[in-house]
C-alpha cells in the first residue's frame, strides 16, 4: 500500500500583558509580559497542534480544547500537545517534519530555540524546526503587543 501524505498549516496570536508568564514551546522566556489566554497561551505549540489537526481535517484546538471549560485553564500546552499526538496516532499518521516560525518583536529568542526544539521533539518523536523573526516595528507584534507563530506539518501513514 502507497503511503498517504498530508500537510497541515496552523497560526496564532496571542496579546502580550503584563503579570503572565511568556511560555514558547513549553519553555519559560524570561520577559516583563506574558501571552494572555485561557490556557498558557503558548502560541508556538498551539500552532504546531493546529497544523497537526488540520493535517487530517480533524478541527481546530478550539474545538478539541474549548476555551470556556474550566478544565483547560492556565493547562500547560505540552499536555495538550500529548493529546494531539495520541488522536493522530490513532488515525495511522506519524509527523514526517514540523517547520515553525515565531513572530515577535522582543524578547530575542534565539537563545531559547534549543530548548524549545528539546521540549517538543521529546513529545513528537522527531526534529522541529523553529526559526524567529521581528515584523519590523509593524502592527501589533511589531508594536510590542502581541507574538504569533505559524507552523507547516508533515504526516505520512
Amino acid at each position: 500500500m502507497k503511503s498517504q501524505l498530508r500537510i497541515g498549516n496552523g497560526y496564532d496570536i496571542h496579546r502580550l500583558e503584563p503579570n503572565r508568564k511568556l511560555i514558547l514551546g513549553g519553555v519559560e522566556i524570561h520577559y516583563e509580559k506574558g501571552l494572555f489566554g485561557h490556557s498558557d497561551a503558548d502560541v508556538l505549540t498551539h500552532a504546531i497542534m493546529d497544523a497537526m489537526l488540520g493535517a487530517l481535517a480533524l478541527g481546530d484546538i478550539g474545538l478539541h480544547f474549548p476555551p470556556n471549560d474550566p478544565k483547560y485553564k492556565d493547562i500547560s500546552s505540552l499536555e495538550l500537545l500529548k493529546h494531539v499526538n495520541n488522536l493522530i496516532n490513532k488515525e495511522n499518521y506519524t509527523i514526517v517534519n514540523i517547520d515553525s516560525v515565531i513572530m515577535a518583536e522582543n524578547p530575542k529568542l534565539l537563545p531559547y530555540i534549543p530548548a524549545m526544539q528539546a521540549k517538543l521533539a521529546e513529545i513528537l518523536g522527531v526534529q522541529v524546526s523553529i526559526k524567529a523573526t521581528t515584523m519590523e516595528g509593524l502592527g501589533p507584534i511589531g508594536e510590542g503587543r502581541a507574538i504569533a507563530a505559524s507552523a507547516v506539518v508533515l504526516l505520512t501513514t
